[in-house]
């Protein structure tokens, strides 16, 4: 990985993408401590100092906006409004037919399911950001806090709307600084902002770790936490890259003179299809019933149940239903993103076949089987990777959002091993010989 930075930077264009592309990352860096206006920033400094290593419900959306949510700055939201966006368009297109034919039409298709996402994104901004407003009005954002209800101290109209009007204009912000990398920078723009904020919460969490350990001043707790922290990056870029390579051949056609076909390739089918998106749906679900019960300030029994098995993280309920969640979406959402069918039908109009499988439905039976096999352990492998931080680090004085743990270290990999390849694929093109010279 290093010789291929190494090399990048020695080729002229590709060094000017790679600056071009750390100045974005700094710009948003900055952008992430800029506070927004209306907020005493002394308070919500004193009730991040006071709460330290317990984030909350919010700690998830903390982390996806590299620490900007809970000082509430212009990046507070961050790429989560995209992200969301994303996935409900994504959704969207098994559901709506409309969704599905601008797919199938090529680059135009996926340009107006782009704008769409966009709109999306300001819309979910515009709601996320009022929703953030009210609760950092309200003292619930750092629950006991005793500066919380005073972190907003003009409660009107029109600095809330200034407020939800600057979180939203930010999210737009950081939705085009991730296109200008698309564009512009090495790639894959979204991605790495994400990967930069959860990598800017690194030190800050290894370092409350080592303060809060006991032997030789909580240095041999960091080196063991770090330790852990390589065996699971590598355990991960191993399953990461494990997948299934499914045999295709294609026949030899006549067509005039010229013979097309006769070649052989596969279809790579992973193990972990789904990525990191049955983590965020299972989370996101999980919090749910917890917020319900943040706002509504019930005491009741159910809400007492609710705080004791499902708004603990450790508790075995919130354990076990976190656990069956991951594997139950992981499932469904390889089933929405992959179609056996319409695999089996494109394989069958170009004269491809799977040796020993009869061309059409046979075939995606076949792909549906090997799908289902395959998804069982990748399943298994999300939910253990998932609990970690729960069970393994519980000892170490880490809390939920441990960062080598859970959503942050599939996302520091994954995004990781795409970046590479795509820097090795650019250095390919660059210096490939062909017979012209």
């Amino acid at each position: 990985m290093l010789t291929a930075f190494a090399r990048a930077f020695k080729t002229p264009d590709l060094r000017k993408k790679l600056l071009f592309t750390l100045g974005i990352i700094v710009i948003y860096r900055i952008g992430t401590h800029i506070p927004i206006p209306g907020v005493d920033y002394k308070s919500v400094q004193f009730c991040i100092d006071q709460a330290n290593a317990n984030q909350g419900l919010f700690g998830l959306v903390n982390m996806f906006s590299g620490g900007a949510l809970l000082q509430i700055t212009i990046f507070a939201l961050g790429i989560m409004p995209y992200i969301t966006a994303s996935i409900i368009l994504q959704l969207l297109t098994v559901v709506i037919p409309r969704l599905e034919a601008l797919k199938k039409e090529g680059q135009s298709g996926t340009a107006k399911i782009t704008q769409y996402t966009r709109y999306l994104t300001v819309a979910l901004a515009v709601l996320q950001g009022t929703g953030l407003v009210a609760t950092a009005r309200s003292g619930s954002l750092f629950s006991g806090c005793t500066l919380a209800g005073s972190i907003v101290p003009d409660s009107s109209i029109f600095v809330t709307i200034t407020m939800v009007i600057t979180m939203t204009a930010g999210t737009a912000l950081v939705m085009w600084l991730g296109e200008l990398i698309t564009d512009r920078g090495i790639g894959n723009g979204m991605s790495i902002l994400m990967f930069i904020s959860i990598a800017a919460t690194f030190p800050s969490s290894l370092w409350a770790i080592k303060k809060q350990g006991d032997l030789a001043g909580g240095w041999i707790e960091f080196g063991i936490v770090i330790a852990v922290g390589l065996v699971m990056v590598a355990l991960v870029v191993f399953v990461e890259q494990a997948q299934r390579r499914i045999p295709v051949q294609y026949a030899k056609r006549m067509i005039g003179r010229r013979s097309y076909g006769g070649t052989s390739t596969y279809i790579p089918l992973k193990v972990n299809q789904a990525g990191v998106i049955p983590v965020i749906f299972a989370s996101s679900l999980l919090y749910i019933p917890a917020l319900i019960v943040q706002f509504s300030n019930s005491t009741a029994g159910w809400a007492a149940w609710i705080q004791r098995h499902l708004a603990d993280t450790a508790a075995p309920v919130h354990i076990t239903i976190y656990f069956f969640l991951i594997v139950f979406f992981a499932f469904f959402y390889v089933a929405i993103s992959f179609n056996p069918e319409e695999v089996a039908d494109n394989m069958k109009k170009y004269g491809g076949f799977i040796p020993g499988i009869r061309a059409g439905r046979p075939t995606a039976e076949y792909l549906s089987y090997v799908l289902n096999r395959i998804t069982w352990p990748g399943s298994l492998y999300l939910g253990l990777i998932a609990l970690v931080p729960t069970m393994a680090l519980a000892g170490f004085g880490a809390n939920q959002n441990f960062p080598f743990g859970g959503t942050s270290i599939l996302i520091i990999v994954g995004v990781g091993l795409e970046t590479v390849k795509q820097i090795e694929s650019q250095l390919q093109q660059r210096n490939y010989e062909g017979f012209l010279r």
